[in-house]
């Protein structure tokens, strides 16, 4: 068409930023922030050491885990009593916020009682629950049991049905236990809405079984050598990973600016973990799986920051080293608060409503995050002023023929 420019067809690209021209003085007001660091750091550590070190969950120091669902609410003083009795070291009773169910943890010394502690837990929630050693634990039973016990009382009865219905009845008849009643019958006259239950049937069962006050629904075990291997395992996987985002830093910048920003991942991981100490969390596997995730989450936060510092080096933009981070920094402020805001909406509801499974972790994701913002502004930016400064203060400007170091360090860069 004549009269139409090229490219009058081409939408215009629209970027989106919460923030534009900030002027923020983040190196101004770095020290109150940095002594804030310094506290938290403090605190953590001085935790740790009142404690012992970090609370490790059974996946480092071997144990028993069951998870155990109770009809009514129970009571963990209780069971946690009654445990204690049988059972020597270390016993957890923890209950699930939101539900009739209680996590129940002991520490092993060694291989051969795993499973003689397993069965002691078990046999110390039926005595203080009660049971009925003469009949079937309808709760938690499984097909083939069931089957075995009416199989011959339905026939004393003179109630006939086969054998292949019989187990599609029990198939049937477990399934409603579990998906619709959650595993837990309070009596079992909700039986009688399953297809093919007869009240012959449903007396005889009455007979024969019982309905448990309890359910054990999911066991671990570990044993105190592999927990011990998989917690020197984290510990090499965490340094392995700081040490590879070094070289690469390093290689990538200069050597400042991979330890600058090793440092800040140092920090943010020692904060996490000593919060994770100070309010009494289990470290699991699912929690150093988040430490490395936020390990990579906070240097990547950090290298966009130093890209942004390198290019306003490499333009030879104005202004002492100290003015171009704060530029930098103001820069970058608005994806950094997307990026970071949109990742800790989604792992603060992950903490709220994740469950008591993913609570450690989704703790971990929720500090790591803070935490890792923050340091890339005010722990990793500071260190590479800090260094300026000192090179300043040793005369490399002399050496470089009077030339501001920010605009020798560009040189630098453009070089590489």
């Amino acid at each position: 068409m004549a009269g139409v420019q090229q490219g009058w067809f081409q939408p215009k690209s629209v970027s989106m930023q919460l923030f534009r021209d900030t002027n923020f003085d983040f190196m101004g007001n770095k020290l109150p922030l940095i002594g804030l660091s310094l506290l938290l750091t403090v605190a953590g550590i001085i935790s740790l050491i009142i404690e012992g070190g970090p609370r490790y969950g059974i996946d480092f120091k071997g144990g028993t885990l069951l998870y155990v669902k109770f009809a009514d609410k129970p009571s963990e003083e209780s069971v946690r009593a009654a445990l204690s009795k049988k059972i020597e070291g270390e016993i957890s009773v923890v209950a699930v916020q939101g539900t009739n169910e209680l996590m129940i943890q002991t520490e092993m010394r060694n291989e051969k009682e795993l499973q003689s502690t397993r069965q002691a837990i078990e046999d110390t929630l039926a005595s203080v629950f009660g049971s009925q050693p003469n009949k079937l634990d309808f709760t938690g039973a499984a097909a083939a049991r069931v089957f075995e016990r009416l199989n011959l009382p339905l026939q004393k009865a003179g109630v006939f049905i086969s054998d292949d219905d019989l187990r599609k009845l029990i198939t049937e008849t477990l399934s409603f236990r579990d998906k619709q009643k959650g595993g837990i019958l309070s009596s079992f006259d909700e039986l009688s809405s399953v297809p093919g239950m007869t009240p012959q049937i449903l007396t005889v069962l009455k007979q024969e079984a019982y309905l448990g006050k309890y359910l054990v629904r999911n066991t671990e075990v570990v044993g105190p050598r592999v927990g011990s291997e998989l917690r020197t395992q984290a510990l090499l996987a965490t340094l392995y990973a700081m040490a590879g985002m070094l070289i690469y830093v390093g290689l990538r910048f200069e050597f400042v600016y991979g330890f600058a920003a090793v440092i800040a991942v140092l920090h943010d991981t020692v904060i996490t973990i000593g919060l994770f100490s100070l309010f009494h969390k289990e470290i699991s596997l699912t929690v150093v799986a988040a430490l490395l995730t936020l390990v990579g989450y906070s240097m990547n936060d950090t290298i966009v920051v130093f890209d942004r510092i390198r290019e306003n080096l490499q333009r030879g933009r104005k202004g002492d080293m100290t003015e171009i981070v704060n530029r930098s920094i103001n820069e970058t402020l608005s994806r950094t608060i997307m990026t970071s805001g949109l990742t800790f909406l989604t792992a603060v509801a992950l903490w709220l409503f994740g469950g008591q499974v993913l609570n450690g972790f989704a703790f971990a994701l929720v500090v790591g995050i803070l935490v890792g913002t923050y340091s890339s502004i005010f722990v990793a930016s500071p260190i590479l002023v800090f260094w300026q400064e000192f090179m300043k203060n040793r005369g490399n400007n002399s050496k470089a023929g009077g030339v501001p170091p920010a605009v020798t360090t560009a040189k630098k860069l453009a070089a590489k």
